[in-house]
């Protein structure tokens, strides 16, 4: 089995069992799934549910009000004990966690989008696993994501992942409420998400979390734009993490539309116009248009015009033709002053990082 990077989503029917207590039992039983594909060399990232049942938990079930600010208080207590559950557990298979709090503000801004890429790789590059929720004890509702579905599918384009699983209490997608309709019919692939579909999709029975079949499917549907292939499936199903890593017809399968660099690629050339340029020398060009290779600041002579860290540029050579695109990982004014220098002596330079390319060939599209 080829080496994948795996985002497992788990809802709060799943972690709790359907009570109303964190159910450590099956949690450890899904860590040592988890556990066994790192083992293997895939890259697992976490999404966890649960936090406000947590808190509940840990303050002994307190009558509350229904308000925003209640919430929000049994989040922050929650969001410190979850961890800690997670900690324990991935701590038996000797794995290390890493929170990642996130709300759609750190998604739609490119600079927080891309330092929070950043942090996400570096995590996976040292085999640390990302445990990742939304951050509900600030999120208010115009900067929530809204559910952990659809945060999974943002984390998941994130990582670059290969597979987004969403494991909640029920096998997958019917073609009816099989709650309701023992004729209902389990339906095993998903080629296109239409309004046909979308009619089929219930809400959140469980009255647990906040997700139903209508928020997996918007999910899906972005992240298999972003070239992920994803599946619903039951968490009680013995070794599902597994089975389904390695393909096995289980739940229901939404094939990835594109791979996730041909779709990252597609964006740099269709996405907003490029807002300066950066001249190159021959090697460099050689290096980039021959290699396949990242650009340095070692091959860069010359800059026009005033970007971001993010933002799209045309990549030139000396007589000005056009190369290719790409997203720079430094702003201008920093690319300025490590112009001509060696990767090593950015930090010395900047006094800071991100990393030893100006564009990673990754984020390049040759023309």
């Amino acid at each position: 089995m080829d080496k994948k990077t795996i985002v497992v989503k788990l809802g709060t029917s799943i972690l709790t069992g359907g009570t109303n207590r964190i159910d450590r039992a099956h949690m450890v039983e899904l860590v040592r799934q988890c556990a066994a594909l790192h083992r293997q060399g895939h890259h697992i990232v976490v999404v966890t549910s649960g936090a406000v049942a947590a808190g509940r938990e840990a303050l002994g079930h307190p009558k509350l009000p229904a308000t925003m600010p209640h919430k929000q208080m049994l989040a922050a207590v929650g969001q410190s004990h979850l961890l800690q559950i997670w900690q324990s557990l991935f701590g038996i298979y000797n794995l290390h966690v890493g929170q990642m709090l996130l709300t759609r503000a750190d998604l739609e801004d490119r600079e927080r989008f891309l330092n929070a890429r950043d942090t996400m790789h570096t995590l996976l590059h040292h085999r640390i696993i990302p445990v990742i929720n939304e951050n509900d004890a600030v999120a208010t509702a115009e900067i929530k994501v809204g559910d952990n579905d659809n945060l999974s599918a943002r984390a998941a384009i994130l990582a670059d992942a290969d597979l987004l699983i969403l494991l909640t209490d029920q096998r997958g997608l019917f073609t009816a409420d099989p709650r309701s309709n023992p004729d209902a019919q389990l339906i095993e692939e998903v080629q296109t998400i239409d309004d046909t579909l979308r009619k089929l999709a219930g809400d959140s029975v469980s009255g647990l979390g906040t997700g139903g079949m209508a928020t997996k499917l918007q999910a899906a549907d972005v992240a298999r734009r972003a070239g992920i292939e994803v599946v619903i499936a039951t968490g009680q199903l013995p070794e599902v993490i597994g089975r389904l890593a390695k393909g096995e017809r289980v739940g229901t399968r939404f094939p990835a539309i594109a791979t996730p660099l041909e779709s990252r690629k597609s964006w740099i050339l269709a996405g907003p116009p490029p807002h300066g340029e950066i001249v190159i020398d021959e090697g460099a060009e050689r290096a980039v248009r021959t290699k396949g290779s990242s650009l340095l600041p070692k091959g860069i002579v010359a800059l026009k015009g005033q970007f971001e860290r993010g933002e799209a540029v045309r990549i030139v050579n000396r007589d000005g033709r056009e190369l290719a695109r790409g997203i720079c990982r430094y702003a201008s004014e920093d690319l300025q002053r490590i112009t001509g220098r060696h990767s090593d002596e950015i930090e010395a330079c900047l006094g800071y990082g991100y990393g030893p390319v100006a564009i990673h060939r990754d984020d390049m599209v040759l023309l």
